[in-house]
């Protein structure tokens, strides 16, 4: 096991303090790397293998990494982020907080808070909008390529998390809306504008408190400018295929992308003779961790602020919530009108 000493320069070096060692800590560490931070990682479990794997240093305690970290990565369970983002914040430490930002979109807006009282920033890891076809189709969609969106659709599936695991107590993590699916409600809102009403079903359904391990979500969102947005998200059977794409019809055509097509964007437009026009991918991009933490890593030296907020992030949650009211009462949830079990009890 590789245990690195402190680098000399760490003063004037970008150090980041890595806070989980998961599935997500794999994607996060390398790209870090590649900015030129100095990464400490700091784990219940698997932070020395981790450390081993991309040379990186291990620390032992949570003190340690709040005092030496210029930036805390947080890339824990979602139960934590609150209590870890908090800690962060009372140290005076920018910080990155893989989606969603807290459970609670009560508790997303408090972390905000806390973090604009304390002067530091805070942005949610919403890899989607890094991810090459769906910034696309945001570009498209705000330069009017499509004219008015009337319909869109976004899908997302892969193998089951939730079998035996921390993914199946909703209490823990929110259910295949909240984690899965939130990529594509943030998705719905930054491309059609914001929500209205949500709609929300769900087959096998959640019973005592936990998620069925195989389980599919369906949630219509109206938006503000008419627009209708479908999001289907499913936790398949061990092994499933990573799938995800999306259609967005206009008044003067339709953008589509599937992830199982090697073709990239295709953009069928009104008035070019019924032709289609394919933007192909390029045989090596840059990955999209490393966009999104190069654009935070500007913003926490004074850098134009990124493309996603703690704000897109709590609202994210809070459309996840919805959706979950929704699944209770068999009703539309109009937004407006729409309060968190949280903001009732208090």
């Amino acid at each position: 096991m590789r245990n690195l000493e402190p680098v000399a320069s760490e003063s004037t070096q970008l150090v980041v303090g890595l806070i989980g060692a998961g599935g997500i800590s794999r994607m996060h560490a390398p790209a870090w790397k590649a900015l030129g931070a100095h990464v400490l990682v700091h784990s219940t479990d698997g932070a020395e293998a981790l450390a081993e794997e991309f040379d990186l240093e291990a620390v032992q305690s949570m003190a340690e990494v709040l005092e030496r970290a210029t930036i805390i990565d947080i890339v824990t369970p979602t139960a934590t982020h609150e209590g870890i983002a908090l800690a962060a914040i009372a140290a005076g430490k920018d910080i990155v907080c893989e989606k969603p930002l807290t459970l609670t979109a009560r508790s997303s807006r408090a972390v905000f808070d806390a973090a604009n009282a304390a002067g530091v920033q805070i942005f949610p890891a919403h890899v989607v909008r890094y991810t090459a076809p769906y910034a696309a189709a945001h570009h498209a969609v705000t330069a009017g390529r499509l004219g008015r969106v009337a319909v869109a659709r976004f899908h997302r599936e892969g193998s089951s998390p939730a079998i035996g695991t921390w993914f199946q107590d909703v209490k823990l993590s929110g259910g295949v809306i909240m984690d899965l699916m939130l990529h594509d409600l943030d998705q719905a809102r930054w491309i059609c504008g914001e929500v209205v009403s949500v709609y929300a079903v769900q087959n096998p359904s959640t019973v005592d408190g936990l998620i069925p391990p195989f389980v599919s979500a369906h949630v219509t969102l109206t938006h503000l400018g008419g627009a209708i947005s479908h999001i289907h998200a499913t936790w398949g059977a061990t092994g499933t295929i990573f799938k995800t794409g999306f259609s967005i019809a206009g008044e003067k055509g339709v953008l589509k992308y599937s992830s199982l097509e090697n073709s990239g964007l295709t953009l069928e437009l009104q008035g070019i003779d019924g032709a289609s026009l394919t933007i192909p991918e390029t045989p090596v991009r840059e990955s999209p961790y490393l966009e999104e933490l190069r654009e935070f890593a500007e913003a926490f030296r004074g850098g134009p602020a990124p493309r996603v907020s703690a704000e897109d992030g709590a609202f994210a949650v809070y459309l996840a919530e919805a959706a979950q009211r929704s699944l209770d009462t068999g009703q539309v949830v109009v937004m407006s009108e729409f309060s968190t079990p949280q903001e009732e009890a208090a």
